[in-house]
């Protein structure tokens, strides 16, 4: 019975120890280019956090929230990128980009859209001020509106 309670002691009440280093959580942004190459919007912020969330949210959130988990992953694989750049890496986090531009939720329909490049950015606090560094920018990828839904 003790041994038991040794093993589930961890997962009830889990340690800070498990992170081997607290870095800055990097950002994601993206930017559209149109068939010249020309940029058609300013970069954005990918899946950008909520300023507020209702209580009712957040309960229903802690039981349910496959978007948050899957933008969680884009942080690991955003964080991969930055210490050992994979092509998988880069593929996934563009993947997922086109799929949420082809679901239609911007509208792109005026706009003449040709491809996507996302760029990493990491903030970091020196002193009292807050300082922004650009890590990685991906290649352009073609983008299909509409083929990813």
């Amino acid at each position: 019975m003790l041994h038991t309670l040794k093993l589930l002691l961890p997962a009830l009440f889990p340690s800070w120890r498990f992170f081997d280093v607290i870095a800055p959580s990097p950002r994601i942004q993206y930017i559209l280019f149109n068939s010249d190459g020309e940029s058609v919007i300013e970069w954005q912020e990918f899946r950008p956090r909520p300023v507020s969330v209702s209580l009712f949210e957040m309960l229903k959130r802690m039981f349910w929230n496959p978007v948050w988990n899957e933008s969680l992953y884009l942080v690991s694989c955003a964080e991969r990128l930055i210490e050992f750049p994979t092509q998988h890496s880069e593929r996934e986090i563009l993947t997922r980009i086109k799929a949420e531009l082809s679901k239609g939720e911007s509208d792109l329909t005026n706009l003449d859209v040709k491809s996507v490049q996302f760029r990493l950015m990491i903030i970091r606090r020196v002193g009292k001020q807050l300082e922004q560094e650009f890590v990685f920018y991906s290649r352009k990828e073609k983008l299909t509106l509409g083929a990813y839904a």
